[in-house]
């Protein structure tokens, strides 16, 4: 089994968005949508970790404009053949921990801090807000634990829990998986934030957050 997240979702790029045809995450998917896009009527909107482009598409429909950036060519390209009515999207491939860009008012990440490292997560941090001018919002969407999630297959000696994932190719992946509460959250973020506001839903939770 691989651990590298970049081959996985490398490897999961044309099925990824699969995971948002379950009938039981509908209801939160269209909740999410109208909120996102409220959100960001009119923004120029930093995304990152736009994956396949799912929420980069929905949120363009009322931004200003998206420029939306990824590690993983393979998922940029599928995002990159999705229609965008507004022509308002640009893309890019993009390390966050090395990449130069902004400061913006406004950025979006997707489904990410669900892979970073606890022991990490001070200087993910960091990297995110530098990309934010002081009072820019930063707005953060992950998944919450259900019964209907992916159970968890171990943790580690820093808390760190992960998933064992097979995708339709037999491929098989051990896959960091962390799943945050508001208080968990909160700490983290602790000195680094403003205005912390959060909403959780059944299946996903979003944080918001104003840049010190």
């Amino acid at each position: 089994m691989s651990n590298d997240l970049v081959a996985y979702y490398a490897d999961r790029a044309r099925e990824y968005e699969k995971i948002y045809e379950k009938p039981e995450r509908q209801g939160d998917l269209i909740a999410l949508e109208g909120f996102f896009q409220s959100l960001f009527t009119n923004k120029n909107v930093f995304e990152i970790a736009c994956g396949t482009g799912y929420w980069t598409q929905r949120i363009a429909k009322a931004a200003a404009s998206v420029l939306a950036t990824d590690i993983n060519q393979a998922v940029i390209d599928v995002a990159k053949a999705k229609a965008y009515e507004k022509g308002n999207v640009k893309f890019d491939v993009a390390d966050i921990y090395t990449y130069k860009s902004g400061p913006h008012k406004t950025l979006f990440a997707g489904f990410i801090i669900s892979h970073i490292k606890h022991e990490e997560f001070d200087g993910f941090v960091d990297c995110v807000n530098a990309f934010v001018e002081p009072g820019g919002q930063i707005v953060f969407t992950d998944n919450t634990f259900t019964d209907g999630s992916t159970p968890i297959s171990h943790t580690d000696e820093n808390g760190n829990t992960y998933q064992e994932r097979m995708l339709e190719s037999g491929n098989k992946y051990t896959v960091l998986k962390n799943f945050h509460t508001l208080r968990s959250l909160s700490a983290a973020f602790n000195g680094k934030a403003d205005n912390i506001r959060f909403m959780k839903l059944k299946h996903y939770w979003v944080l918001m957050y104003n840049r010190k």
